[in-house]
């Protein structure tokens, strides 16, 4: 299998602020009847192109030496890559013709999020600029929390 190099795990992480964003913009664009989800998806779209930009500086950072470890963390990280959530049928975010409805709009962004976190967590053991890494994930942390009490906020209204 091949390994990704400490370059790369921080590329994707930029690919995956990249999805966020089309995500949260596809979302607010098409939920644009309500002014909520509007503003929920225009706010954590922003968020994720700041996210991009972080990662991006990280980069310029990093050396080319991988940490000691890193060929079993490659591994793990490529299969959160190469998952169904991340990559899908069509090589980017799966199909988001299944989501329908704001619960699922809510669920699914709850759930890239989790992904998200996992992946950044896996990064932040790997590099020297952990507050960077810690920054965002506090972020992705608070992008959950919104996004579930959003969530509980539409279904009470049901």
């Amino acid at each position: 299998m091949e390994r990704f190099s400490i370059r790369e795990v921080i590329e994707q992480a930029i690919q995956t602020e990249k999805l966020g964003h089309k995500f949260y913009t596809t979302m607010a664009e098409r939920f644009k009847e309500n002014e909520g989800m509007i503003r929920l998806f225009e706010t954590l779209a922003v968020k994720e192109l700041l996210h991009e930009k972080a990662f991006s500086k990280l980069k310029e950072t990093v050396g080319g030496d991988e940490p000691e470890g890193w060929e079993e963390v490659s591994q793990y990280l490529r299969a959160i890559v190469e998952s169904e959530f991340f990559l899908g049928k069509e090589k980017s975010l799966p199909s988001l013709e299944h989501v329908k409805t704001v619960e699922d709009a809510i669920n699914f962004a709850i759930g890239f999020e989790k992904e998200t976190l996992l992946y950044f967590y896996t990064i932040k053991d790997m590099v020297k600029e952990k507050e960077v890494i810690d920054e965002i994930i506090n972020e992705e942390r608070g992008h959950i929390m919104w996004l579930n009490s959003f969530g509980k906020a539409v279904n009470s209204e049901m």
